[in-house]
């Protein structure tokens, strides 16, 4: 183990950076993003000897940037789930509690920022993966619009949903690393925002109460009604992936539990994946309206706060993130508070393609004026 949160899997000690935007900036990437003589696995254990022959685009990007890529980040197996206790790599503990999940897919991402392993971690988002362990861990995350950050060197997990994207310990390095790796648009917000009412998600009081101090800063924020329950939309989100990754991975022996999530999607019957696309479908479009006549979607990041090890994985974790992969939309992930036990939870303001800096912009606003980052390295040692 390469620190005490199992969060890296490999470090290059001979690791150096250039001049640039990013010249000193450690980036740790997680490991199902290419990134020349470095593990290239996924998480997967029959590809644990795998070594990456090139960079990824996005490295590639970070290194013209002058940043220092220091190592590859453990994750969950194939990138499916929200856990992060990878059976070939062991668990991730959460830099906020140890024995705790630090979310996933990316959870090595997120607990390496929080400890500030590194400055910045890359992870993937699917349908959060960017931005749970942002939320868990108490960080800051970016999932940029699908179709404006490559997927070149990614082991995908669907590819009409996924989108790499950066976390880190502020919307400033955050924003650093987001214009590097992503076509940032210059575009700005053009509404007062929006959220969901009756979605059907059961949501912990510590997230709701924080999610209503939000809500209150942001005065006349509009309410919309989703055509179906954010579960059923999520549902149908997963069925895409596992089939998308059955395909994949037909021929590679994975664990009992990921074997398992792989069956949902090739056993789904003809008319069912009719049903599940024609909710995908009208899910994108009708999130898509609201965010152009609203400027912006702001919601929980999850509905609940971090959980530990020993307990199952809560279903709806990705029911509010799924939005923004279904819509294909950026979103950005922040602390919006904490639990009575001191446990951190988040909100994530979705926008519009091409009007990144006015989604930082709205983050900004509400990051200065909650304050609920908290540096984990003045409360503990990392």
């Amino acid at each position: 183990m390469l620190d005490r949160y199992n969060a890296f899997l490999y470090r290059d000690k001979r690791a150096s950076g250039g001049s640039g935007a990013l010249a000193g900036v450690t980036v740790g990437v997680k490991a199902n993003i290419a990134v020349a003589g470095m593990p290239f696995h996924a998480g997967i254990g029959a590809w644990e000897d795998r070594r990456a022959d090139r960079d990824a685009e996005v490295v590639r990007c970070l290194r013209e940037a002058g940043a220092i890529i220091t190592g590859m980040l453990n994750m969950e197996e194939g990138a499916l789930g929200a856990k992060t206790d990878n059976p070939h790599f062991g668990a991730v503990q959460n830099p906020h509690r140890d024995r705790y999940s630090p979310g996933g897919s990316s959870g090595g991402s997120g607990a390496a920022v929080a400890a500030a392993l590194c400055d910045i971690a890359l992870g993937t988002d699917t349908m959060g993966s960017v931005r749970i362990p942002a939320a868990h861990c108490g960080v800051y995350g970016f999932k940029p619009a699908t179709d404006r950050v490559s997927q070149d060197g990614l082991i995908s997990a669907d590819p009409a949903l996924d989108a790499i994207g950066p976390l880190a310990r502020d919307l400033d390095m955050l924003e650093r690393a987001a214009r590097v790796i992503s076509d940032f648009g210059e575009g700005d917000v053009n509404g007062r925002g929006a959220t969901l009412i009756d979605h059907g998600v059961d949501v912990d009081p510590s997230v709701q109460s924080a999610f209503a101090v939000a809500l209150e800063l942001l005065a006349g924020v509009a309410k919309h009604r989703l055509d179906h329950p954010l579960s059923r939309i999520r549902f149908a989100g997963f069925i895409g992936v596992s089939k998308a990754m059955a395909a994949d991975l037909a021929d590679v022996p994975v664990s009992d539990h990921l074997a398992k999530l792989l069956t949902y999607g090739p056993r789904r019957s003809a008319g069912d994946w009719a049903d599940d696309t024609a909710i995908l479908a009208q899910t994108q479009d009708t999130v898509r309206k609201i965010i152009g006549s609203a400027g912006f979607l702001l919601l929980p990041t999850v509905p609940n706060p971090p959980f530990p090890h020993k307990e199952r994985e809560p279903a709806a974790q990705a029911d509010f993130t799924c939005l923004a992969n279904i819509a294909g939309c950026p979103a950005i992930s922040i602390p919006a508070g904490w639990t009575d036990d001191n446990l951190p939870v988040g909100l994530q303001i979705i926008g519009s393609p091409g009007a990144e800096a006015g989604l930082f912009r709205i983050a900004r606003q509400l990051d200065d004026t909650l304050g609920a980052y908290r540096d984990l390295t003045q409360h503990k040692g990392a």
